[in-house]
Formats: structure tokens, C-alpha cells, sequence
């Protein structure tokens, strides 16, 4: 499993085995606190900077991996 992955679990306060694509973010506690931590985790893991509006957008962990995936790649380019 991917250090994403396992501090998402963390913020989610569920087991990482239960980080699967279809995880849904509504199931959790996908709240500001929680998309704050998000933003922290991002950061300190990618370098990167995501808008709370951006992870707000995204209802399973599927959509977060895009989403750092799109960041990552924006910023290669």
C-alpha cells in the first residue's frame, strides 16, 4: 500500500486494507478537518499544492489518486 494510502487511513481513522479505489470519502469523516489534513498529506508527500475546492470534488480515494496524479503531472510538464 502507498504512504498515501496509509495517511489517508490515518485521517480516516479506518484500516488501511479498507483504502481501495471505491472507498467512498462520504462513508468517512470527509469533512474540512479531514480535507485540510488531505492537503497537509499531499504536500509533505508530492511537494505539491491542491485547492480545498479540488478534494471537496472527489468522492472516492479513486478520484484523489487522479487528482494527485493530474497535479503531479501539470507540474512535470
Amino acid at each position: 500500500m502507498s504512504a498515501f494510502h496509509e495517511g489517508l487511513a490515518e485521517i480516516f481513522e479506518v484500516a488501511v486494507a479498507d483504502m481501495t479505489p471505491n472507498f467512498r470519502l462520504e462513508d468517512a469523516n470527509w469533512d474540512s478537518l479531514a480535507i485540510v489534513s488531505t492537503i497537509a498529506l499531499i504536500d509533505d508527500l508530492y511537494d505539491r499544492t491542491v485547492s480545498a475546492d479540488a478534494l471537496a470534488a472527489c468522492t472516492t480515494v479513486a478520484d484523489l489518486d487522479a487528482l494527485v496524479a493530474r497535479e503531479c503531472a501539470v507540474r512535470a510538464a
